[in-house]
């Protein structure tokens, strides 16, 4: 993934260094995009067609959050559009975006198809 966002380096700066503590969500759910959000957020997020972010967990190991399982969203009953970057946020809806990152492929969506992340297909790194 591409980064973090600027809501997550200044909860983490914070944490770290300023003295106030960041309670990390007991749940984290993963979004498409038709268009990338950037550190500041945004983006446009699929909508419709029986799409709904979806939970993951992840797993870090060696500088690196990955996650465990595979993540599969609804078959689509119209068209999402073409899917160009994906995003971890805090909340079901709304909330804040966490991280973020364009797909190494991007992939249009049909009514009718299933979009699915495989197990460790995200890769979350600090650098």
């Amino acid at each position: 993934m591409a980064g973090f966002s600027d809501y997550l380096e200044t909860a983490v700066l914070n944490h770290v260094f300023g003295g106030s503590s960041y309670s990390a969500p007991s749940t984290l759910y993963v979004a498409l995009y038709t268009a990338a959000p950037s550190d500041s957020g945004g983006g446009t997020e699929v909508s419709g067609g029986a799409y709904a972010r979806q939970t993951g967990a992840f797993t870090v190991s060696g500088g690196t959050a990955s996650n465990t399982s595979a993540i599969e969203y609804a078959t689509a009953t119209a068209n999402y559009g073409t899917v160009v970057a994906v995003g971890v946020l805090d909340a079901s809806s709304g909330g804040n975006l966490l991280a973020y990152g364009t797909l190494t492929s991007s992939k249009t969506v049909s009514s009718g198809d299933v979009f699915r992340f495989n197990a460790s297909a995200l890769d979350i790194t600090l650098t």
